[in-house]
């Protein structure tokens, strides 16, 4: 399959279509449409009306799917990646965020709802998905976001900076400790697949940084638990904790919380594949030994 000089707009969708299909792309209709409204900056409605016509392919197109077909990310390719009501400029060196992760973030929305003015951290913010959308959705709040990885950090400040996010290049375990006890809440999406465990798809093996995918210790359990450290330090006794994790690591994060003594109300929570997404808790107001 090739494409030609000349080709009409549908048969290059199509032909695109094919070609993602036989490489094994998860989704080759719609990744075939994302490309060539890229190039068009005409709107997915108004591409998929221009599909009925005549209008001719845009030049590069193939070279477009052709990277596409290699199993570049999609939103390496555009340099957007969609999330809640934000559109997130992302790349190399930054995890692009999951559809997942906006159940997440709604977890802090609703908890937060009729709170005038919250204080609210995102640890391990990446390319500022979770910040960026709390700073958007909650008027009135105080965001700060912190960040470890160099190449990560510029991609959140492009993201941040417009919508009054504070962010910090920093290690979630130790970060803002001139913050302790202030915030409302604390939530994080903190690298937790195990070491063995390599991502099957070649988007997220090939593509995501490490740094943004391996948690740390066999279990992949290290900065996970060090996030919930960190909440418990700069969470307000009675703040709201909340953290993303694999399905599979639900049971063992609601008991690390409840063995430490620091929080109450632990709760399991899925998303809308039915999966449990997340763990929340409060912070109780005083430590065990106080």
């Amino acid at each position: 399959m090739t494409f030609y000089p000349g080709q009409s707009l549908a048969d290059a969708v199509r032909e695109a279509t094919a070609i993602l299909t036989e490489a094994g792309v998860p989704t080759p209709r719609v990744d075939a449409e994302l490309l060539a409204e890229h190039l068009l900056g005409v709107g997915l409605g108004r591409l998929r009306a221009m599909l009925l016509g005549s209008d001719p392919a845009p030049e590069g197109y193939a070279d477009l799917v052709a990277e596409r077909a290699g199993r570049v990310p999609l939103q390496h390719i555009t340099s957007v990646a969609y999330f809640r009501y934000l559109e997130l400029r992302v790349g190399p060196g930054v995890f692009i965020p999951r559809p997942e992760t906006e159940s997440v973030v709604q977890l802090v929305i609703d908890h937060l709802a009729g709170m005038p003015h919250p204080k609210v951290v995102d640890l391990g913010t990446g390319s500022g998905a979770i910040a960026g959308s709390i700073a958007h959705e909650v008027p009135g709040a105080e965001v700060h976001a912190v960040e470890f990885s160099t190449f990560a950090h510029a991609w959140a400040a492009k993201n941040l900076e417009p919508l009054g996010v504070t962010l910090l290049q920093g290690d979630l375990r130790d970060a803002l400790p001139e913050h302790n006890g202030t915030f409302d809440v604390v939530v994080s999406n903190p690298p937790y697949i195990p070491a063995e465990a390599i991502p099957t798809e070649p988007e997220v093996a090939l593509h995501d940084p490490p740094e943004a995918l391996y948690g740390g210790g066999a279990d992949g359990m290290e900065l996970p638990t060090a996030a919930a450290a960190s909440a418990a330090r700069l969470l307000k006794p009675g703040g709201y904790f909340v953290m993303e994790h694999a399905e599979v690591q639900a049971a063992w994060i609601a008991g690390m919380l409840r063995g430490t003594g620091r929080w109450n109300d632990v709760t399991t929570h899925f998303d809308l594949n039915g999966k449990e997404r997340a763990t929340s808790a409060v912070l109780a107001s005083a430590a065990p030994d106080e």
